[in-house]
């Protein structure tokens, strides 16, 4: 008599799906953030971010108390109820941002002033390259001005990837489109004091080129304390923006 092969249900994953919607709607609310699409201070309709995202809301709630944990988002309460809203642009906020940023480099560049020499002046030549091209827009005032961002992330991150371990990494990695946030709503008025940067950019290149570990993590930590006075009085200016 012939064996009857029972036919096996496929395993049902629903955790690993769950997983997966969380984080892509995690990384595509923050990048909407971000970019301004969703402005600081904006209510946050759970209904209508599910609709553009074509999820369900139980991701999205997900991903929204996951943004909540890393600053992103912030629950304002009134008397009658609460809802979550796009964290506010402040001085305060940036004042903390700034600092940790430039401590977290500040350590990456010590344990990249650490590596051998040859390594060391790859990384000074790949940074001089960054520089030079900040310098060359500062020059021209054309149009590549909207990459400043760009390439300025691509100097420090150089330093992070040199550096940093992985847990420095990801600390790094978490924080650093918080700073992107105010760069892209404040850029257009920061930009008339980018050869301040650039000045301070090359003090950081002298540093690793020279082996001195206090001198490139005082240097890093310089550039983000001043870009914070900078974005300060731009602000002072213009405004926080989606304060209550």
């Amino acid at each position: 008599m012939p064996t009857r092969v029972a036919r096996s249900k496929p395993a049902s994953r629903p955790k690993a799906d769950h997983g997966n919607s969380l984080r892509k709607a995690f990384y595509e609310i923050r990048e909407l953030i971000v970019h301004g699409r969703l402005s600081p201070g904006s209510w946050i309709v759970e209904a209508d971010l599910a609709r553009h995202l074509s999820m369900s809301r139980t991701p999205v709630r997900s991903a929204l108390h996951w943004l909540q944990r890393e600053g992103y988002v912030t629950e304002h309460k009134n008397a009658r109820k609460s809802r979550m809203i796009v964290t506010p642009l402040t001085k305060e906020d940036a004042g903390e941002l700034y600092s940790i940023i430039g401590h977290v480099e500040g350590l990456a560049g010590r344990r990249t002033v650490a590596l051998p020499k040859a390594a060391r002046t790859e990384i000074a030549t790949k940074l001089k390259s960054y520089n030079n091209q900040l310098r060359e827009i500062l020059s021209a005032r054309d149009s590549r001005a909207a990459h400043i961002f760009d390439i300025d992330r691509s100097f420090h991150r150089t330093i992070i990837e040199s550096g940093a371990g992985p847990r420095l990494l990801a600390l790094h990695k978490s924080i650093e489109p918080q700073a992107e946030r105010y760069w892209r709503l404040y850029a257009s008025s920061i930009i008339n004091d980018l050869h301040l940067s650039v000045s301070e950019h090359d003090e950081i290149i002298a540093a690793i080129v020279a082996g001195d570990a206090d001198r490139v993590e005082r240097g890093l930590q310089m550039n983000w304390e001043n870009g914070c006075q900078r974005l300060a009085h731009v602000i002072d200016i213009f405004g926080e923006r989606g304060s209550w």
